[in-house]
């Protein structure tokens, strides 16, 4: 399946776009989505592993499971003062 995910920060730099098209395995969960992001978009390597993803507004953790008709995001973590 084909997600279109829209990337953030130091993430959307990498990619050298704000919005991508990942190809992930039906039934993919948020885990997945990282290891095919390695795999299709090695330059997010330095980010991958701290790499926050949103469904809709809300944080998914690794099992969480994705389709096409979610809003996914993904940023690397931030900070501020």
């Amino acid at each position: 399946m084909l997600l279109n995910v829209r990337l953030f920060a130091r993430a959307k730099d990498l990619a050298g776009s704000e919005t991508i098209s990942v190809e992930v395995p039906d039934n993919a969960t948020a885990g997945d989505l990282r290891s095919c992001l390695r795999e299709q978009f090695p330059a997010l390597e330095p980010v991958i592993r701290n790499l926050h993803v949103a469904i809709g507004t809300d944080y998914a953790n690794d099992a969480a499971t994705l389709n096409e008709s979610q809003s996914i995001s993904c940023f690397p973590p931030v900070s501020g003062g």
